[in-house]
């Protein structure tokens, strides 16, 4: 969970701070979600990391440029090097594992990134529109089309409507991963590797009334359970 500053009933300072939808959705999954704070050491993400079954990194800022060696757009923060920094660690340790993976959103450049891949750092300088993030703190719709054979695709169907909030996306993929979802206009929607243990996806299942990507991601972390010696 990220450090934000909040204000809650005569209170107001920092706090660590999630949409309580992901919890809502990882229990409907039949998943019991234990929430992670931003740490300070690459050793309590690995302590965290043991016992789990499954690691989700969530939303949020946009991750910092300089990970991936390029110079901030203008249009581009604000960055949050702490928690790129724990959530590197995270992503390392549980990859180390062999713990299933499942990126949201931000989550999704977080993966990309840290197994090699860039980032497009404001999409509408590609794509040409704010279709993915037309209105400051409204989520929007748009269709996305899956890859039939790919393990995503399997369990949504060749297309889905989706909700969308990001001016931020993939642009080379990472090695480990491969492109499973696309937008109309082409941007990367969702990766996922070949041995079923990582999963991404740009944008946000966790404002759906659907399930099924956290079902699939449920699956996942069963399947990779049952094959742990």
């Amino acid at each position: 969970m990220p450090l934000e500053r909040a204000a809650w009933r005569v209170w107001a300072g920092e706090v660590y701070l999630l949409n309580r939808a992901y919890a809502d959705h990882l229990r409907r999954a039949r998943l019991v979600p234990i929430f992670l704070p931003v740490g300070e050491t690459g050793r309590e993400a690995a302590r965290m990391i043991d016992g789990l079954d499954g690691l989700v990194i969530s939303g949020g800022a946009d991750v910092l440029p300089d990970w991936y060696r390029r110079e901030p757009h203008p249009a581009a923060g604000p960055f949050d090097s702490n928690r790129d920094v724990f959530e590197f660690s995270l992503i390392r340790e549980a990859a180390d594992h062999r713990i299933p993976i499942f990126g949201i959103c931000r989550g999704m450049q977080m993966l990309n990134v840290a197994l090699g891949g860039n980032l497009t750092q404001h999409l509408p300088d590609v794509v040409g529109t704010d279709v993915h993030n037309p209105v400051a703190g409204e989520f929007a719709t748009h269709r996305v089309t899956l890859d039939p054979g790919s393990r995503l695709g399997g369990a949504l169907g060749p297309a889905a409507d989706v909700s969308t909030y990001h001016h931020q996306a993939v642009d080379t993929v990472a090695p480990q991963l491969r492109p499973v979802a696309w937008a109309e206009d082409g941007t990367i929607e969702a990766v996922e590797d070949r041995e079923g243990l990582l999963l991404a996806v740009q944008w946000h299942p966790e404002i759906s009334m659907s399930n099924s990507v956290f079902d699939h991601f449920a699956a996942m972390c069963r399947s990779a359970a049952l094959a742990t010696p």
